[in-house]
């Protein structure tokens, strides 16, 4: 009987424009299907043109296979569609340590940890915020200014509804913070293993884990 794991939706606060949206509208709902969440899509002039496709499992973690997965569930359609409509590189990534901020669980899983904030509308006197998540309350992420200047305010509210665009600044304790998660997740990972098969997993044969976590392919 075939597994399906079922991802509660829960809605990006930012969309992409013109030809990175139409490819958002065509993976997201396969994404989905798979298991996975759409992070972003990003079209870029690089190697001619290279379509990036960031995506996560729910609980954040996503490795090599992953996203091998990704790209073969999504490759058919997009071929399909042809919404490039030229020669392009397909890349498929995890949103890295530094991650985009696309969700208001995101906001609420990287509390106390530094961000980078770009609001579409001027909020406080300004658009541009930078300092530590303290979480969100009334649908707006609450942020301790690190850059506050003498009379303004270092605590603001920040309506996630003007997101323009955030992400984690990439600092020593976010990246000890996602090397812990990361190992956490391994060894619940394992331990599920060795539950499903009723026998503990011979060290010697447990997989290192591969050097990247990205999938590139050329589509023509």
């Amino acid at each position: 009987m075939e597994c399906k794991i079922l991802v509660t939706v829960e809605p990006r606060l930012s969309v992409e424009n013109g030809i990175a949206a139409a490819v958002a509208h065509i993976v997201e709902p396969i994404i989905g299907d798979l298991g996975y969440r759409l992070v972003r899509v990003k079209v870029s002039a690089e190697n001619g043109c290279t379509v990036q496709i960031m995506a996560e499992r729910p609980d954040g973690s996503m490795s090599v296979d992953d996203c091998e997965a990704v790209s073969r569930g999504i490759s058919p359609a997009l071929d399909l569609d042809d919404p490039v409509g030229k020669a392009y590189h397909l890349e498929i990534s995890s949103p890295g340590i530094d991650r985009p901020l696309v969700r208001k669980s995101d906001f609420e899983r990287w509390e106390g940890y530094e961000a980078k904030i770009e609001m579409k509308i001027v909020t406080d006197g300004r658009k541009r915020f930078r300092g530590i998540l303290r979480g969100v309350e009334d649908n707006a992420a609450i942020l301790e200014r690190v850059d506050a200047p003498p009379g303004e305010a270092i605590h603001v509210r920040l309506p996630l509804v003007d997101l323009g665009d955030a992400r984690l600044v990439l600092t020593d304790e976010l990246i000890r913070e996602s090397l812990r998660r990361g190992k956490a997740l391994l060894k619940q990972g394992l331990n599920e293993t060795d539950d499903t098969e009723g026998a503990e997993a011979d060290p010697a044969e447990v997989p290192k884990p591969k050097p990247s976590n990205k999938n590139r392919k050329t589509r023509s």
